[in-house]
């Protein structure tokens, strides 16, 4: 069921479907806030979380929530000055870090009591670092123990366009009274592993996938990629009550699509896990970059679950 309400001057759409609550701010960077889920004895789940001071009218602030990145995940550069891409006639132009769809406008296409869909409103601003005729939406659509978010983005023009857009999930860590991160595991498909550096650049590293505690301090900023399998799943080192995210409807996601694992500090209540289309500074290495061609549409989707 959906109701709506007002809150620090933004309209919030509020989902509640079976034990689960999903907020969100739809015209405020399409930004889900949060998700908690009932339990037995009345007590209440954080499954995504939403910080108590979070400012609607400075989003991209905000550790909370689903920040929507987009065109470009992370830091871009060109010839290692960072905030800029080379676009594909040759012009060096301005991106900001995690792209303009986080604090961007969007209008609300069509919403129902288990769905929403969200178009991007492009500003002046917008259009001198990313200069295309192009429609993208989000779209969310959620269950009683799960969510599906997809990205499509059309081109309305006669140039092909890049993207690698991603989602920066804030799941509420540790969720359980009493506990702390070594009481959580994560579990990595075969993966190639590799850190952002400071010019751009990659950094392999000898993580080949598997089970990780969450207190491991490698697991941070962590760029996952070429996943042999399309599920990642984190919980409770006894295997209770995990969250899957699912990457691709095939068994098998495409080779630059990418789970990014990191934490602003060791106190912080939470844990990202980010699933992007492809590793950071995509226009420039290439890897994860997608072109949509002139009248064409491109989508990436994927799933949180507490089912699996």
């Amino acid at each position: 069921m959906l109701s709506k309400e007002t809150f620090q001057g933004q309209e919030i759409f509020t989902w509640n479907l079976g034990p689960s609550k999903f907020r969100m701010a739809p015209r405020c960077g399409a930004r889900l806030m949060s998700w908690d889920l009932g339990l037995s004895g009345g007590q209440i789940r954080s499954v995504i979380l939403w910080p108590e001071d979070g400012d609607l009218n400075n989003p991209a602030k905000v550790r909370g929530g689903n920040p929507i990145l987009f065109p470009f995940s992370a830091r871009t550069f060109n010839k290692g000055k960072i905030n800029t891409w080379k676009a594909p006639g040759g012009d060096v132009l301005p991106m900001p870090t995690h792209g303009f769809a986080r604090d961007g406008q969007f209008e609300v296409v069509v919403e129902d009591n288990n769905s929403i869909s969200m178009r991007l409103v492009p500003t002046e601003e917008n259009a001198l670092a990313y200069p295309f005729d192009y429609e993208f939406q989000v779209s969310y659509r959620f269950e009683m123990l799960a969510m599906e978010v997809e990205f499509t983005l059309a081109n309305m023009g006669d140039k092909k366009i890049p993207w690698s857009a991603g989602h920066h999930f804030y799941f509420s860590l540790p969720w359980q009274s009493g506990f702390s991160r070594e009481n959580y595991r994560m579990v990595l498909p075969g993966t190639k592993a590799v850190y952002h550096a400071a010019d751009g650049s990659l950094v392999p590293t000898d993580f080949k996938g598997g089970e990780v505690s969450m207190d491991d301090p490698t697991l941070v900023d962590r760029i996952h990629f070429r996943l042999k399998e399309n599920k990642v799943k984190f919980g409770l080192k006894n295997g209770e009550e995990d969250v899957t995210l699912v990457l691709s409807d095939a068994a098998r996601p495409l080779p630059g699509t990418a789970v990014v694992t990191w934490i602003e500090s060791k106190d912080s209540p939470f844990y990202c896990v980010e699933p992007w289309m492809g590793p950071p500074n995509s226009p420039e290495h290439k890897k994860g970059l997608h072109w949509v061609e002139p009248g064409e549409t491109e989508s990436f989707k994927i799933r949180v679950t507490l089912e699996e």
